[in-house]
This record gives structure tokens, sequence and C-alpha cells, in this order.
């Protein structure tokens, strides 16, 4: 089927807002907001994800007739929120538990926002298949694109918290 969009900030913007905003509330109970706050440089942008705070970030790529990574960026703090919320849990329960059960909460979280992203997506015209879920976790590191990847970093508040959605989209030539 040939693309009936074209890949546009707009549409990636308007998709990752409607993926976030969906599965915050309906699995956190949390109104996620896009935030104003518009890097005016992409060493800006990098700046602000590249805290000295405790962060976990879930990444899952999609592959197809449009390829990519999207990145959500949480504090721990907000990894923690999230996770008793999600499992109904304690925080001392969470803290028995272990940082396994933060990994695997943060990981379905971007699972369910990438696969609403990708879904808008093949609904555009571009099909593509979600790759398994990773996560990242530091408190001092950058991520990088190489190659012919366009990146796009978007900003969310939830709970008091900043989300970042860092998104790394190659389309097909």
């Amino acid at each position: 089927m040939p693309a009936t969009a074209e890949i546009t900030e707009t549409l990636i913007r308007d998709h990752i807002n409607r993926a976030v905003a969906d599965v915050f509330k309906t699995m956190l109970g949390r109104e996620a907001t896009s935030s104003a706050q518009i890097p005016r440089s992409d060493a800006e942008a990098r700046s602000g994800l590249e805290g000295h705070r405790p962060q976990v970030v879930g990444t899952v790529g999609f592959v197809g007739d449009i390829n990519g990574l999207i990145y959500l960026h949480f504090d721990l703090a907000f990894a923690r929120l999230g996770t008793c919320h999600l499992l109904g849990m304690t925080e001392v329960e969470l803290d028995e538990a272990g940082d396994e059960v933060i990994n695997d909460a943060i990981g379905e979280l971007t699972n369910m926002t990438v696969g609403s992203f990708k879904n808008a997506l093949c609904d555009a015209g571009y099909p593509c298949k979600l790759t398994i879920p990773s996560i990242l976790r530091g408190s001092n590191f950058s991520i990088e694109s190489i190659g012919q990847a366009v990146r796009h970093i978007y900003y969310f508040d939830c709970a008091e918290h900043r989300v970042v959605a860092d998104i790394l989209i190659k389309s097909e030539d």
C-alpha cells in the first residue's frame, strides 16, 4: 500500500502526543501534557536529555517502510511512581522486588506508546513492525544518531515530572 501521508514534523508530533497521552492516562491514571519547551538547537535538546539525575530509558524500534527508534526518558522517581501504580505495589514492595520490576514496567509502557505511534504510521501508509523493548539506565549519558536518521525530541509533563520522547526516524530510500 503506497504511503498516503508525508512524514512531517506535524504528523510525528501529533502521533507521539496522542500515544503518550493515551497510554499514560490509561495505564498510569495520569495526564501527560506536551510541554511548551522547544529547544532552539539539537545541542540544546541533547543537553536536556543528559541530566545528572538517575534515569530509566525505555526504547523500542520499528522497522518496515519506515525505520526508527523511540526512547522514552523517565527520571528514576517517576519510573518508580509509574511502576507502583501500574503494578499496584507500595514503595516498600517495589524496593523488595528490585530494579528488574521497574525495567519491566518501563519497557511495557514504552512498548505500548511506541505501538500506538507505529499504528498511526501504518494508518498513514508506512507499514512497520515493532522490535523488542530494551532499557537503558544511568545518570550521565547521551544518545546520538548515526547515518541519515532525523531526530525529533518532545517533552511531556506528567505528575510533576518531565518525560522526554526522543525519536529517530529514517524513511526507506
